[in-house]
């Protein structure tokens, strides 16, 4: 795979680094626990969105985008690096919000990744729960337009083809840090929501044969809803590399059996996993994606699902500046 012969605008501080974790796996009493610290992307604090931005936002350029336009959860992490990326770039940014928790508090509302977007310069625009967000990029679109001006719209976290180019190349430059390693990777978990991330992995890992299974931890919706959603997404990006058809549809995992109560409303698995990584291995997680995928991780270890001497990858989508919108979450005595 040759993915020079696709736009790209470099953001990354690549390669992130695959990291073992120590203490994790022996308070968990195994497996080998390794995480790729894709939330040391960079840009904007980091996150697994710079990757698939690095080619949505040289394609936007292609088309001579002056304004980018985005939308996501209040808390959104792939809102904030798009903010990010713009700014990079010298281009406007949009970005639209919806409040899918219905929180109102000042934390949620204003801080961590909204205070960030708008550090970055991106105008701010609430949408109540189940708006229809993709009617109103493109409302705002014609805005813009009329205004004598040229936007792009990316998608809800970057997920189209050409976003998940950036984690087909996730899979190939993990690979390359395990071979370099000797690391025999047994099993590769990832959270999983609108499904560009999971995608690109599966195109990755199953163009070059790799024999990884990879299994998606969701944070939103149903195990069907969600297997179809990154099934039809790698048939898309497979098609757009010119690889059609190398992901069987048996490939493609998600357990979503952590969701809770819903998106962005946090369940006492992840607040346990959250905290448990932090007093373990200070790293932070964050409380939507990441902490949702690892409490997934920590009880299917639990469960037996792993065996002692096996080495698991999980990645780290970053959006620890969420944590910042989710403090009385945590409760810690004052």
């Amino acid at each position: 795979m040759h993915l020079s012969r696709f736009p790209r605008v470099h953001l990354a501080h690549l390669p992130t680094p695959l990291e073992f974790l120590p203490n994790l796996s022996e308070k968990l009493g195994g497996p080998n626990i390794f995480i790729k610290r894709d939330d040391c992307t960079g840009l904007g604090t980091g996150g697994n969105k710079t990757r698939k931005l690095e080619f949505l936002i040289a394609d936007a350029i292609e088309n001579k985008a002056e304004v980018i336009i985005t939308q996501g959860a209040v808390q959104s992490n792939h809102a904030r690096q798009t903010a990010a990326a713009a700014a990079k770039m010298g281009m406007a940014c949009e970005i639209l919000l919806e409040n899918r928790t219905e929180y109102t508090d000042h934390d949620y509302i204003d801080s961590g990744n909204v205070f960030l977007d708008r550090m970055f310069g991106a105008n701010v625009a609430y949408f109540p729960k189940d708006a229809d967000m993709v009617a109103a990029m493109e409302t705002k679109a014609e805005e813009i337009s009329a205004a004598g001006k040229k936007p792009c719209i990316i998608p809800g976290g970057g997920s189209n083809a050409i976003g998940a180019l950036g984690y087909v190349d996730c899979a190939l430059e993990t690979l390359t840090q395990a071979n370099d390693l000797g690391l025999v990777i047994d099993h590769f978990v990832t959270a999983t929501g609108s499904a560009g991330t999971q995608a690109g992995l599966v195109v990755g890992l199953e163009a070059t044969n790799s024999q990884i299974p990879l299994l998606g931890i969701g944070v939103r919706a149903p195990k069907e809803k969600q297997e179809e959603n990154v099934y039809n997404l790698a048939c898309k990006t497979a098609e757009h590399m010119g690889i059609p058809g190398c992901v069987a549809r048996e490939k493609v995992v998600a357990n979503c059996d952590y969701v809770g109560e819903g998106y962005g409303l946090p369940t006492d698995s992840m607040i346990e996993a959250v905290t448990l990584m932090a007093h373990q291995e200070a790293i932070l997680m964050d409380p939507v994606y990441s902490g949702k995928g690892l409490a997934g991780l920590i009880d299917l270890i639990r469960k037996g699902t792993f065996t002692r001497d096996q080495n698991v990858v999980f990645l780290h989508t970053g959006g620890s500046a969420a944590l910042f919108g989710y403090m009385d979450a945590f409760n810690f005595e004052k």
